[in-house]
């Protein structure tokens, strides 16, 4: 196996097109990365898939269908070394063996611990060439939540803020409807439909009657027509149960988990809604220890869209891993209310420092991509 092996133009460009084929998964391989699989012998490409479905083919499994008895000499570029398991389909390093491909190119090694080097060495021992590391910063941007699940044991979280330019998030007396303009709302709609969950306190909900899903009609050129829209689980933090069943987020039939200190028992919850009791020192709700459960229910990736003292407490305890924000040309004014609440600090050497990922203009608003540039404690009065 090479890593170090020296790749050419049209290796670049078949990776580049198998990159592109995985980004079609983005809405429903969860809890599965998303994956693309490229077959060329002869400079043509043969065959070409992604994994679409949780449970349904892999991408390998789909380009040696296209292919057939073509891929009997192929080189084959795969975005994530092949599977070595048997879990809810058989290894694709396997069909690949079977299919007589005689070079495999990766663009990374699988951190699952199922596989980690095991397809590969499976290839390898089967006297196939094989090669990794071609594209691999645009292959693992491909599954950030994934990979911060398998090598963290935590989901990928994605914080998202809308805000007037001066950073306010609401007028004092917490109208906020609209700050930013339609194409930005139906640009956040887009992220929810490619997270695992979308995450709130019980704060935004009560206040907005909030109901967090996916709306269709915002994304008709979005979502693949042949595959059903997946709602992602709606997950709210609610640590004193003033959550009721009456309330909007509970009339659209889709999973809901809600995180709290203790059961109420006397209300009568939809069957689709699930309590998890989640204590810290404070008799308030572990952050850390939601994540942490939501990883293990195999959630790859969280869009937190929160009030202030929730998104606070998480920048506050380092369980954010990106910022979006969308900002609106807009004034509001100091008596606003801000985007984050956490104690205030008390040295110019403690901010929160983000580095800028991407800023791009939707419709009359700015988005902003950012990420944390260090990983300090807070140093506050408290």
């Amino acid at each position: 196996m090479q890593s170090d092996c020296v790749f050419n133009q049209y290796d670049e460009m078949y990776m580049a097109r198998a990159i592109e084929l995985a980004k079609k998964g983005r809405f429903t391989t969860t809890p599965n990365p998303n994956v693309g699989c490229v077959l060329v012998k002869n400079n043509e490409i043969v065959g070409e898939g992604f994994h679409q479905l949780a449970g349904q083919g892999h991408a390998e499994v789909n380009a040696l269908a296209m292919a057939g008895s073509k891929a009997k000499g192929a080189t084959a570029y795969v975005t994530l070394e092949p599977c070595s398991h048997y879990g809810r389909t058989p290894p694709c390093a396997e069909g690949l063996k079977a299919a007589g491909v005689v070079k495999v190119i990766a663009a990374m090694v699988d951190s699952n611990p199922q596989v980690a080097g095991k397809g590969l060495k499976i290839l390898s021992d089967a006297g196939i060439e094989v090669a990794y590391g071609l594209l691999e910063a645009q292959a693992r941007a491909l599954n950030l939540g994934f990979f911060k699940r398998m090598e963290h044991g935590l989901p990928y979280v994605t914080c998202k803020m809308a805000a007037s330019i001066d950073g306010k998030t609401a007028l004092n007396n917490g109208q906020s409807k609209w700050i930013t303009g339609a194409a930005a709302r139906q640009d956040v709609q887009l992220y929810r439909a490619q997270s695992c969950a979308i995450l709130t306190g019980a704060d935004t909900v009560l206040v907005d009657d909030a109901k967090l899903n996916v709306r269709k009609n915002e994304l008709p050129q979005a979502l693949p027509t042949q595959l059903p829209l997946r709602q992602p689980v709606r997950v709210i933090i609610d640590s004193q149960n003033r959550l009721t069943p009456n309330l909007a987020l509970f009339a659209i039939e889709s999973e809901i988990i809600i995180f709290t200190t203790k059961v109420d028992k006397s209300q009568h919850w939809p069957h689709f809604v699930k309590h998890i009791v989640v204590t810290a020192s404070n008799s308030k709700v572990d952050l850390t220890a939601v994540l942490k459960k939501l990883a293990k229910l195999q959630f790859n990736t969280v869009w937190l869209e929160a009030g202030a003292t929730l998104a606070g407490k998480m920048v506050e305890l380092d369980l954010i891993d990106e910022f979006i924000f969308y900002l609106a040309p807009k004034l509001i004014g100091c008596d606003g209310k801000s985007l984050v609440n956490f104690p205030e600090l008390i040295s110019m050497q403690n901010t929160i420092d983000l580095t800028f990922n991407e800023c791009t203009r939707i419709g009359d608003d700015l988005r902003i991509s950012a990420v944390k540039s260090s990983l300090k404690p807070l140093d506050t009065k408290e």
